[in-house]
């Protein structure tokens, strides 16, 4: 039988209700056992716990040899164990409607028992007030209820449909909870329904000095539990604790995590356990008072919180830093409101009185000032609250300096603000990191407040608020969660640097179902194909500052005369060659500085609107810096590097006077670096145009070849971004439309048609990327001098028969599709076209074989041999054919390829193209 000390209760193992069988809804059962009445009425009773000997109490004194366990303490220990482990197994399966029900009841268990248990601990540990210990009850289960009552614990916790992530508790076990003899009930409280709220076990180990009443307030909340539908044994603890029983309990193989509150020798035994574990810090904590605080408002916050439970509180004020010019009016206050100053002989007696063998002296905690005067052997005033010592070091040499633990207090002068920062830093870090700090100020005044939160390390920084009530939470700040476990954080030994609430003591698993990013559809704010859309376009432009960024080739008198004619101030920088250049973009930005545009108007081929974008970023914020741009990303929405908008200074208009890049509707740039030789593909939705004006009247006279060459290198961007892994419906109807587009109108030189094309197929790779093709034939332009197009041509075949397969080697990391699909796309570009073919990878042959036969009726060479047209180049290309390889595998473009490429089959097909073979 467990015998209670509530008056007239004498509950029994037989009574209780195993198991959670009583049917819903919930609210119709009792809270409380029947039979049990009011527990406001506590005498002194049996309790099967029995507290430890002093002789064997915790931390046995240095040069004595602790006792082993004792068989029959080990046998108790191993069946409370096993017991623990039953239950939670069986209270691990509660749904949170029953769980919700038990952790109520179990509060509301608690919190009647308040007073009793109040009593309980102050007879037993002889320290504290009754009267606090029963706001710290009331507090653990009353707040701590309130604030998590509808907190979800159990099973699906969370769950995000667009997302495709769901997150489900599960409970960690059996936890080993350590409570301090400071706080013994209301930590108790507080662990236990936190184990009940999170479906755990717990098994609580007392300090030696506060077994009965840690026990008691264990029964009452297991009882209530179990009346409420919890397995027996679901809350248990150690009858007979000691320090080995309680390191026994921590390394025990069935415990789960450890909760330590207590001394550091016991949170490092938690930590060394082999388990995992929450523990605490020790706490020094200072209270500034600068020249705006209210001095009434932060001496009796002080006094609030130091007088609490005679400073028992790990949180309390440790020491006072008040700055020099109020310091005189903090003295007075605390005097008019009872506390007493020691004058120098007295401080050389307390001193000697805190400690004791080099430590806190533990006979001084938790005493009123009365009791410790007559310790210290000192003459006080009747009614003290508070003893203050005024001292200047911080330090071992300076024991007021300590955490004491009493209503003692340091008190520091501080010439300024600074001065004071710096004693508080001190303080803090003479045994209190990590643990609590507080300010007191003007509310307004955020100055002080943010240097002063800069300089703590402490997990709570509290600002005019009393330390012991305001660092538990939910009393003088309400989302602080309320907690009788302070975390430190690594400034304090800890792994959690916040206050303990019930997500601590849960394993969560995180569901992620298959979701790829939200792709959406981007393309410049305005897109105009239209024949005569250029000078329309202009003819809006009346009253601005236009500067014009033009290739060598460009019609630059005909764009000036139309933007005169438009009423335009207009200047013209055409220094831009078949490739965008670095030494350009800097010489163009130079331009443009100087005339400081409200428009920049691109006119050319894609090299002079890639640099044109590049302007306009150097122009709008000059800080961007080169070597950011240019690394290489995953997601464009995630680059380590971020690109800042564009439009503030300036519009970008890119108007096309070339065909086959489709730049003006994409957010990529190419630039090459002509100092290393190496070209880089930059990509960011800020290189947007602002507009886009295709104009095929602007391309009527290009030369049949000029037009090939970008029919080939749009073919490629079609094919490539129908085929990328980043591929949507939306691309692949423009990537195909384009294809068809160029296929019909290639053959007679339609240049009007094919520059739309190029512009459709611009808008698909704008959003789906493109692949290897283009990172190849951007590496052999540069490096051998010939248009990207024309290598695009030559290329395009071997990549398509590179990625036609359904088992590559390595498949891309992360595609929007479900297995490898290229032969299948390929053979859909193919059905397309009408080519033939009775399967997929004859169909993909046959898109191979179709290019390459619209390539050579175009008169474009058939191998990159063939495109070099000299032996110097073609030695180059054999000098540096490693080099591209590698480049190319490190190309923006190649991570949107089908198959994931490695550097040596990027080298074979160089090599075969170059060959023809």
């Amino acid at each position: 039988m467990l015998t209670s000390n509530i008056t007239g209760t004498s509950i029994t193992a037989s009574s209780r209700s195993k198991a959670f069988l009583a049917p819903f809804p919930i609210k119709s059962r009792p809270c409380v056992p029947s039979g049990v009445k009011k527990q406001e009425n506590i005498r002194k009773g049996t309790i099967v716990a029995k507290a430890t000997p002093a002789s064997a109490k915790e931390g046995d004194k240095k040069g004595k040899i602790r006792a082993p366990i004792k068989d029959e303490e080990l046998t108790i220990l191993h069946e409370t164990l096993k017991k623990a482990k039953h239950a939670q197994h069986i209270y691990g399966k509660f749904s949170q409607e029953q769980v919700d029900h038990v952790f109520r009841c179990a509060a509301e268990a608690a919190n009647a028992a308040r007073l009793p248990l109040a009593k309980m601990a102050v007879a037993e540990t002889r320290m504290g007030v009754v009267e606090d210990k029963v706001i710290k009850n009331h507090f653990a289960s009353e707040f701590v209820y309130n604030k998590y009552k509808s907190t979800k614990t159990c099973g699906v916790i969370e769950h995000n449909e667009n997302g495709g992530v769901t997150k489900v508790a599960e409970p960690v076990g059996v936890i080993a909870g350590i409570v301090p003899t400071t706080n013994p009930t209301s930590t108790a409280i507080f662990k236990a329904l936190l184990a009940l709220k999170t479906r755990n076990g717990l098994i609580l180990c007392p300090h030696p000095r506060a077994a009965k009443c840690t026990v008691q307030a264990a029964k009452i909340i297991h009882d209530a539990a179990v009346a409420a539908g919890a397995p027996e044994g679901i809350i248990s603890w150690v009858a007979s604790p000691s320090m080995v029983v309680s390191q026994a309990l921590m390394q025990a193989p069935e415990i789960s995590l450890i909760l330590a509150t207590g001394g550091p020798g016991m949170v490092r035994a938690a930590y060394s356990s082999g388990h995992p574990s929450l523990g605490v810090g020790a706490g020094n904590t200072p209270a500034l008072i600068d020249e705006t605080a209210d001095i009434e408002l932060a001496v009796n916050s002080v006094l609030i919180s130091k007088t609490f439970d005679n400073g028992v509180i790990c949180a309390s004020e440790q020491s006072i830093v008040a700055v020099d010019a109020v310091y005189d009016k903090v003295r007075a206050e605390f005097v008019r409101r009872g506390a007493y100053f020691l004058n120098e002989e007295e401080k050389v007696k307390v001193r000697k009185g805190i400690e004791k063998d080099g430590k806190l002296n533990a006979d001084i905690v938790g005493q009123p000032v009365a009791k410790l005067a007559q310790m210290f052997g000192i003459t006080v005033p009747a009614g003290a609250k508070v003893l203050i010592g005024e001292v200047s070091v911080v330090g071992k040499e300076e024991p007021l300096s300590q955490e004491k633990l009493s209503p003692i207090l340091a008190m520091y002068r501080s010439s300024d603000f600074n001065t004071a920062l710096a004693t508080t830093h001190k303080l803090i870090m003479f045994g209190g990191a990590g643990h609590t700090s507080v300010i007191y100020t003007h509310p307004d005044n955020r100055q002080n407040i943010e240097a002063f939160q800069a300089m703590a390390k402490t997990g709570r920084i509290l600002v005019n608020s009393p330390s012991s009530q305001g660092a538990i939470g939910g009393i003088y700040n309400q989302i602080l969660a309320p907690s009788m476990t302070l975390g430190c954080g690594s400034w304090g030994g800890n792994i959690v640097s916040d206050n303990i609430g019930p997500l601590h003591l849960v394993n969560v698993k995180s569901v992620a179902e298959r979701r790829h990013g939200a792709g959406g559809f981007n393309v410049p704010a305005t897109v105009l194909l239209q024949s005569g859309g250029a000078a329309s376009t202009f003819a809006q432009l009346s009253g601005k500052k236009v500067l014009v960024v033009a290739d060598k080739n460009a019609d630059v008198a005909a764009v000036s005369a139309a933007l005169a004619k438009a009423g335009a101030e207009a200047t013209v920088f055409n220094g831009v060659g078949a490739a965008s250049t670095l030494a350009a973009v800097q010489a163009g930005l130079k331009a443009t500085v100087a005339f400081h545009p409200d428009t920049i108007v691109a006119v050319g081929g894609g090299a002079a609107i890639d640099a044109a974008k590049l302007i306009w970023l150097g122009y709008e914020h000059p800080e961007t810096r080169l070597d950011g741009l240019t690394i290489r990303f995953m997601d464009m929405g995630k680059r380590v590097y971020n690109v800042p908008a564009l439009g503030a200074k300036a519009s970008l208009i890119a108007i096309p006077t070339a065909i086959g890049s489709g730049s003006e509707v994409t957010p990529f740039s190419s630039l090459v670096d002509e100092a290393t030789g190496k070209s880089y593909t930059i990509a960011d939705a800020a290189f947007f145009p602002s507009a886009a004006i295709v104009d095929p009247s602007l391309i009527a006279a290009l030369p049949k070849a000029a037009v090939a060459a970008g029919a080939f290198e749009a073919i490629s961007h079609a094919v490539e971004s129908f085929v990328s892994i980043a591929a949507s419906d939306r691309t692949k109807d423009l990537s195909r439309e384009a294809l068809t587009q160029i296929f019909d109108a290639l053959p007679s030189a339609d240049a009007e048609k094919v520059l739309y094309a190029s512009t459709k197929a611009g808008m698909a790779y704008a959003n789906a990327f493109l692949g290897v093709t283009q990172s190849l034939a951007n590496k052999v332009a540069v490096a051998c001098d010939i248009p990207v197009g024309v290598a695009a041509a030559v290329l395009l075949p071997y990549v398509i028969r590179y990625n036609a397969t359904d088992a590559p080697f390595k498949q891309a990391i992360f595609p929007s599709y479900h297995s490898p699909r290229a032969v299948a796309d390929y053979a859909e570009l193919a059905n397309a076209l009408k080519l033939g073919g009775s399967t997929p990878v004859e169909k993909a042959e046959n898109l191979a074989a179709a290019i390459e036969g619209l390539r050579s009726k175009a008169g474009v060479p058939s191998s990159l041999k063939a495109a070099f047209g000299s032996a110097a180049q073609d030695a180059k290309f054999l000098a540096v054919v490693d080099k591209l390889a590698e480049e190319a595998f490190d190309d923006q473009c190649s991570l949107a390829n089908p198959r994931y490429p490695l550097i040596e089959d990027l080298k074979a097909i160089l090599v075969a193209a170059h060959q023809g073979l």
